[in-house]
């Protein structure tokens, strides 16, 4: 098992696979991990849908294009979940507050279902696997998504993490430098100070991309998220949340 040094500073997203199944006593402890997330209130906002029939992770491979969906041993959907407290609050004649209504209660199941798959990731990684997080299982087709797996209302898909035994191990991604991250007792609003720093760690990322194993490209760091901010103002979340149950109003 790895050092609590070498799961979190030497993480990096792995996207292929051996053909290798994931030992039963590991998943255990990946699942109690999850469980064992601090939440909002302790109301555990979030489920998980651990997917392992291939059939399913073709389907979600095809709706989303990410291609270790289908090679990964497990798939995880990490959820906000709102269902199973008002199916108790039904049975208890309580009367359930329309939480999930609100954009507090859309960041609190975002927040716990991020939480919890983070527990899943140290886990897996202290375990030696690899795992890769998916946005994409949340934005690219959430109504075939959520009817492919059943999500009842008050249910929505925040993020999907594929698991497996690694077949390879990339070069580790260069992250921004902690002046950049770290702030001390309130925001440091410099921009003077910041762009400086932003500019050498944009530049890093080109060098990076240029040089790392495997495949290359001319990718700076700025304008290439800039490109998925694009593509995201085409997704149409607030539909897909209000299918949900999630009709936000304030």
């Amino acid at each position: 098992m790895n050092t609590l040094a070498e799961t979190l500073i030497n993480r990096r997203s792995i996207r292929r696979y051996e053909r290798e199944a994931i030992a039963d006593e590991d998943i255990d402890l990946i699942h109690e991990a999850i469980r064992n997330t601090p939440t909002s209130y302790n109301g555990q906002q979030f489920s998980v849908i651990d997917i392992t029939d291939q059939d399913i992770k073709l389907q979600l491979e095809a709706l989303t294009g990410q291609k270790q969906i289908k090679t990964c041993s497990h798939f995880m959907m990490f959820c906000a979940d709102y269902h199973k407290i008002a199916v108790l609050a039904e049975r208890k004649g309580l009367q359930m507050p329309d939480f999930q209504t609100t954009a507090d209660g859309v960041l609190v199941g975002v927040i716990d279902a991020s939480l919890a798959m983070m527990s899943a990731v140290a886990a897996a990684t202290s375990l030696g696997l690899g795992t890769c997080c998916i946005g994409y299982a949340r934005t690219a087709a959430p109504a075939a998504i959520a009817r492919l797996l059943n999500l009842p209302k008050g249910v929505f898909a925040v993020c999907g993490l594929a698991l497996g035994v690694p077949r390879e191990m990339p070069d580790l991604k260069p992250k921004q430098p902690r002046q950049l991250v770290i702030h001390t007792n309130a925001y440091q609003a410099d921009d003077e100070r910041l762009l400086p720093l932003l500019e050498a760690y944009d530049d890093e990322i080109s060098t990076y991309n240029t040089t790392r194993e495997g495949t290359k490209t001319d990718n700076d760091w700025c304008d290439h998220i800039l490109s998925y901010y694009r593509e995201a103002m085409n997704y149409r979340m607030l539909d897909a949340l209000r299918s949900q149950g999630y009709d936000v109003t304030h």
